[in-house]
């Protein structure tokens, strides 16, 4: 935010609901001056149940629209001070961690173990990419997908790649996704929950409303029908493909979409170019 947006968000901030131990206005700028640090704000929303409220109806949001200003600004459609589904702590987790993944959700996939979840060092999001994870005829909706990240597959003796995407859903009460979903009477999978709410979740391949073919070529898959994603009543998405091992010699694909400058966020430190770029570290270092 620039230091008029900034001044403006220290105004509005509630002087009469301060103690001697939390001051909002002294927080703001403590966060402001360490970049809005996921790490160091996940330590003060654990130190009491002050700074965790606090954390729930500022903090969160105010570190979503600081590090990912585009993205937040389509997903609200520019009401930014309003409420966002599923809540602004969740939209926070999933833009800065890798939700992993357990044995229930990987059904399609060879694993031995369930795959933690971690502080995503880098990711990039994309609503263009978004799009070769919708239906035909739900292509008007507006949807922010990741790049996956990479994990070893856990069963002894297999080299495979897993790759592990998030995404979210612009409006997704309104989406034609979910009508979709519920016009089909597809049930919610049993014993798989969203890793950033915790709410019930459809299959994408029960319903079946996944474009294979685009889905696998944006996430870089073997492109054999294994990949699989869920989407939760809030919108949250999380997936998981197989990742295909790229030799020297292989090309880009010249039917690639060029990704779009409206509101690409990656998670790095914000770099001041076309896309926004932020880092769950922002020392750079990667985890």
């Amino acid at each position: 935010m620039g230091e008029q947006g900034s001044s403006s968000q220290l105004m509005r901030l509630s002087e009469s609901s301060n103690s001697g131990l939390v001051n909002e206005r002294v927080l703001f700028l403590v966060f402001e001056h360490v970049k809005w640090d996921i790490r160091t704000l996940c330590c003060v929303a654990a130190v009491s149940w002050k700074l965790r409220a606090l954390a729930k109806r500022l903090l969160w949001r105010e570190l979503c629209i600081s590090r990912a200003p585009r993205m937040i600004a389509a997903l609200t459609e520019g009401a930014t001070n309003s409420r966002i589904i599923g809540g602004w702590p969740a939209l926070a987790k999933l833009l800065f961690f890798c939700g992993g993944c357990d044995l229930a959700s990987a059904r399609q996939f060879r694993l031995g173990r369930p795959l933690r979840g971690h502080f995503a060092g880098e990711s990039r999001f994309s609503k263009t990419s978004g799009r070769s994870f919708l239906a035909r005829s739900c292509r008007g909706d507006v949807l922010y997908v990741s790049d996956p990240g990479e994990h070893a597959a856990a069963e002894e003796g297999c080299h495979d790649v897993v790759g592990i995407y998030r995404g979210v859903f612009r409006s997704f009460f309104k989406s034609r996704t979910r009508e979709r979903l519920i016009a089909r009477q597809i049930g919610f999978v049993e014993g798989v929950r969203c890793p950033y709410c915790a709410a019930r979740v459809w299959s994408m391949t029960a319903a079946p409303l996944i474009p294979q073919r685009t889905a696998a070529r944006k996430l870089g898959s073997s492109g054999d029908g294994a990949v699989e994603y869920y989407v939760c009543l809030n919108g949250h998405l999380h997936g998981l493909c197989w990742l295909v091992h790229l030799s020297s010699s292989d090309g880009g694909d010249e039917e690639e979409e060029d990704e779009d400058d409206d509101g690409s966020f990656c998670s790095g430190d914000e770099d001041g170019g076309d896309r926004n770029c932020i880092n769950s570290a922002n020392n750079g270092d990667n985890n």
